[in-house]
């Protein structure tokens, strides 16, 4: 099974997008959904996660702006990405852990232009 996530694009600051993350295939046991991002240079950072469908966990850096959701009937995990700004510009990774170890997703570029 593969997470393929989509939704990423060049957009203006002040704008927004919304992504997706969807596993290919059945999937089972997810505990965590997450999304990470990696900007050029720099180390990949935890964006936001949701527990058990419920608990979200958000950087500091986007709490306001983004909001995390998922479809528990559809193993599917969206983040909403509001007011986005340049620093918001990476590579976007969703990553789920499972009760057998965790996948990642392929990244989705999020360009923000000033």
């Amino acid at each position: 099974v593969q997470l393929q996530a989509s939704g990423g694009g060049l957009v203006q600051a002040g704008g927004s997008l919304r992504l997706s993350c969807a596993p290919s295939g059945m999937i089972s046991g997810i505990r965590v959904m997450g999304w990470y991002r990696q900007a050029a240079g720099s180390q990949r950072d935890l964006v936001a996660s949701v527990v058990a469908g419920r608990h979200k966990n958000y950087a500091d850096s986007v709490k306001g702006r983004f909001t995390i959701s998922s479809d528990s009937r559809q193993n599917t995990c969206y983040l909403q990405m509001d007011n986005l700004t340049p620093e918001d510009t990476a590579v976007y990774y969703c990553k789920f852990n499972t009760a057998w170890g965790h996948i990642w997703g392929q990244g989705t570029q999020v360009t923000v232009s000033s």
